[in-house]
């Protein structure tokens, strides 16, 4: 648990939680307007801290919020206010009251994930309906926030996901606060965005804290669940970087035991990604990192792969013109590259026998 706030921040915050109760009250007052109001407010908490406002929340060098190191330098507003509705959960009251009367509206869920995501692993919550309510709220407003970072290409919510894999999903204790249902929901989760994030090398420690799937004899173990939701997610990518990144950091799964049915679909996910022309439509960067990830991941049968692709491509002649103006590129920067690397090795040789 972080730090007590400091009096000066914790008068800072409390004006800031007035605020947002504010903003809620006026959005459950007037029904035309709450899908507005939610999203400024969404907006707003999602800030980044000016330095006006961080040079406050800092004073005393008493920070209440995780460390700069673990966020990449980026610090957002829902990051402190979470801290803080821990240590004030009073203060929280009145915003949570509020947001579950608009439950049903957008950007609700977004806000309470932002919000109290640290709050529902810290108190005791005794009604197991609320519990449930709240637990599905969070992998919900999760999920929705992960999407946003993912559409606009950033790492905005990378706290939240941190928070998430390394404080509740890793650490037991914490973890069977929620229901068993909320616990697999927020594996899932995990699932489809921990390559995103940059945190595939907590992924044999997540394996290990998987909670047990009652289709788990059908599905098979933790790494097939894992294996399954993620190729689902790649399949659902459109922004190029991230399906890019995605399918670089795919290839830490070398040597992960996975189910023939299940090393099939990643597979043939990835084999669709190879290929011009739809379902996918991938571009050519596309099409070259499946293609690596396929070998990486299946290096027995990449030359066959590759003479089944080459017949394939003859099935769309409109692309010919391209691939060979690609491949007749391709072969120029190979040559001129070999070129310089002998230039460059010659010179070397010359210079150093001339040396006394």
């Amino acid at each position: 648990m972080a730090p007590a706030p400091t009096s000066r921040t914790s008068a800072y915050l409390s004006a800031l939680a007035q605020e947002i109760e504010k903003k809620l009250q006026r959005a459950v007052a007037s029904p035309s307007q709450r899908r507005n109001l939610l999203q400024e407010l969404f907006a707003d908490i999602a800030l980044e801290v000016d330095d006006r406002a961080r040079d406050i929340i800092l004073s005393g060098r008493d920070p209440i919020f995780p460390s700069e190191d673990a966020t990449e330098d980026r610090l957002c507003f829902y990051d402190v206010l979470a801290d803080y509705f821990v240590w004030e959960p009073d203060n929280g009251n009145p915003i949570l009251n509020l947001i579950v009367q608009l439950w049903s509206q957008s950007f609700a869920s977004h806000i309470f994930s932002l919000l109290f995501h640290k709050w529902l692993f810290e108190v005791q919550l005794d009604n197991l309906e609320v519990l449930l309510r709240y637990s599905s709220a969070l992998v919900q407003g999760a999920t929705n926030v992960f999407w946003i970072d993912i559409q606009a290409n950033t790492r905005r919510f990378k706290s939240l996901f941190q928070y998430l894999l390394e404080e509740v999903a890793l650490v037991p204790e914490r973890l069977k606060k929620i229901p068993a249902q909320a616990q697999r929901d927020l594996f899932l989760l995990l699932s489809r965005f921990i390559l995103f994030y940059n945190l595939v090398n907590r992924l044999e420690s997540m394996l290990k804290q998987f909670p047990e799937f009652p289709t788990g004899f059908f599905i098979g173990g933790p790494a097939d669940i894992f294996v399954t939701e993620l190729t689902d997610q790649i399949q659902k990518l459109k922004v190029e970087p991230v399906l890019l990144h995605y399918l670089s950091q795919i290839k830490a799964l070398r040597g992960l035991e996975l189910r023939m049915t299940t090393s099939t679909r990643l597979k043939t996910c990835l084999y669709s990604l190879t290929s011009p022309g739809g379902p996918m439509y991938p571009t050519r960067a596309v099409r070259h990192a499946a293609w690596d990830a396929l070998d990486v991941l299946f290096p027995v049968g990449r030359y066959p792969r590759l003479l089944i692709s080459l017949f394939f491509r003859l099935l769309y002649p409109w692309y010919w013109p391209s691939s060979c103006c690609n491949f007749i590129m391709s072969c120029i920067n190979m040559v001129f590259d070999a070129i310089l690397s002998l230039i460059f090795s010659v010179w070397d040789m010359v210079s150093k026998s001339r040396k006394p």
